[in-house]
């Protein structure tokens, strides 16, 4: 009993870890409508009015898009990191597979029910532009697989707005591994470094794309949609690397607000109204002589400004008392508006070719639609996506299935892994629970009386220089001198076919860098 109770003590003695509740931030729901409820009209706006000053201000979805991107890695990093501290939640990225699948699963199944709903008019219409069905074949496994958004001549096949959910797979791949430990690591200077070096990484991107086409939007993006080097102007918007950047914006910018002390939590903070307002209007540009083109409008001004709206309406949600606007966002009725953004971000490209696209509409209606009919349009896609989310997104059977889903495919990496095959991941056991049990076990049967105790100096284990890399460098560098100027050295074709492969040999260059 005397021992019982020692025990009792040292359990009684020890204090408890305080766990911190993250308080919930609906205002960031209710900003998700903002940025897609503009996009929906951005992409048939055409067909909505024949102004073009209008039309100069609402075809802008390529800048609004990024929002999205940011909103994503806000959100993920608000549910995966510790409040507080510099240090991400253990148990949810424990298993890298399952924080993936989770974050897939959570818009894969509305993504593959509309695809296969509207299947057969996709494939009908590729039929009467007379495509090959291997090419359709191909256009399906690229949509289905979500795998468009690396492929720039067809990342707006079948249901354009889905290149989206491509290029956010990719992120949500790197997030439980690469991305979000190590930021979670990051003190708020660290973090605000961060921040600046991935703009000045996406600024650089653009404005190497403007160069090569044009700066200004009158010339390289007019209203009816003609661009010059479309494919350069795909990889810009399109390329899921340039999304994880955008992404990774908003960890590092949700993991500022997170870091907060008691004292920065009492200093005043600016109106969120007046940054949303500066990120809108950053879209006005358009129609003054400072019309840069959509890539530099996003990455100069309206991710940057858009975040820091972000982080401060964050703020001020969680101040005595909020801004109209943090009310306003986080209030019931944009909470719900918020809801259905994603139904209506996938459902508004299907409903809109069904009275806009002209081979299609001209079968149904004899034609596309008139300007107005375009609110009724937008009605329709309201509708159908309040009704999406209720009966599908909501599901608890669409749930169910999800589960099973996710559940199917880490069993199946986890059997991979018992037989030796490695998953790219990360290969941490399911039970997290016992680690902690484990290491003490260890700990207790390595324990040495007191008397035998003394101080184990490393052993420190040199490295052997390895010569022969350094001969390999050189096997590389001459075939690639040749190449460069071969063409002054022979005449002979078949010699030159072979001599004059400097971009595959200088791929060597980088693994070895690496190596």
């Amino acid at each position: 009993m005397a021992e019982a109770g020692k025990a009792d003590a040292k359990v009684a003695a020890k204090p408890q870890e305080k766990k911190v509740s993250k308080p919930r931030i609906d205002c960031i729901d209710g900003c998700r409508f903002a940025l897609v409820f503009p996009i929906v009209i951005a992409h048939f706006a055409r067909f909505g009015t024949s102004n073009t000053t209008a039309l100069k201000l609402l075809t802008q979805e390529n800048v609004l898009v990024g929002g999205f991107f940011v909103i994503s890695g806000y959100v993920s990093a608000y549910t995966s990191t510790k409040l507080g501290e510099r240090k991400a939640e253990d148990k949810k990225l424990a298993n890298p597979e399952l924080f993936f699948w989770q974050r897939v699963m959570a818009y894969y199944p509305l993504h593959f029910v509309v695809s296969a709903i509207f299947a057969p008019m996709f494939i009908q219409v590729e039929r009467w532009y007379n495509t090959p069905w291997t090419m359709t074949a191909f256009r399906a496994f690229l949509n289905f697989s979500m795998l468009q958004a690396w492929f720039p001549k067809e990342a707006e096949i079948w249901n354009q707005p889905t290149w989206f959910l491509s290029a956010l797979t990719f992120s949500n791949l790197t997030m439980p591994t690469f991305v979000l430990p190590q930021v979670a690591q990051l003190s708020k200077s660290g973090l605000q470094k961060l921040f600046a070096a991935l703009t000045g990484m996406s600024l650089l991107q653009k404005v190497s794309y403007s160069e090569t086409s044009r700066f200004h939007s009158s010339k390289e993006h007019p209203v009816d949609g003609k661009v010059m080097y479309p494919l350069i102007w795909n990889l810009t918007r399109f390329h899921p690397f340039w999304a994880l950047i955008e992404m990774t914006m908003g960890v590092a910018a949700v993991r500022h607000v997170m870091l907060d002390t008691e004292e920065d939590k009492k200093k005043p903070t600016t109106n969120p109204l007046w940054l949303f307002l500066a990120a809108y209007a950053s879209l006005a540009l358009r129609l003054t002589s400072f019309d840069f083109n959509d890539a530099i409008i996003r990455g100069v001004l309206f991710v940057p400004i858009f975040t820091k709206f972000l982080t401060q309406i964050h703020r001020d949600a969680l101040s005595a008392n909020p801004a109209p606007i943090t009310r306003f966002f986080g209030s019931k009725p944009m909470a719900t508006l918020g809801s259905i953004a994603f139904p209506m971000f996938i459902l508004h490209g299907p409903i809109g070719q069904i009275f806009y696209k002209k081979i299609l509409a001209k079968k149904i209606w004899g034609g596309p639609m008139s300007t107005r009919f375009f609110p009724c349009y937008l009605l329709i896609c309201l509708a159908l996506s309040h009704l999406t989310n209720e009966f599908f997104v909501k599901s608890k059977k669409v749930a169910a299935v999800s589960g099973k889903e996710q559940r199917a495919r880490h069993k199946a990496l986890l059997m991979l892994k018992q037989r030796g095959f490695s998953t790219g991941l990360d290969d941490t056991p399911l039970d997290m629970s016992a680690v902690p049990q484990k290491i003490d076990a260890d700990a207790k049967s390595m324990a040495m009386p007191p008397d035998a105790k003394q101080e184990v100096k490393p052993v420190k284990v040199s490295k052997p220089r390895i010569d022969c890399i350094d001969g390999c460098r050189f096997a590389l560098v001459f075939p690639i001198v040749i190449a460069h100027f071969a063409r002054f050295g022979t005449n002979n074709l078949t010699a030159l076919k072979l001599l004059t492969q400097e971009n595959v040999l200088v791929g060597g260059f980088f693994v070895i860098s690496g190596y």
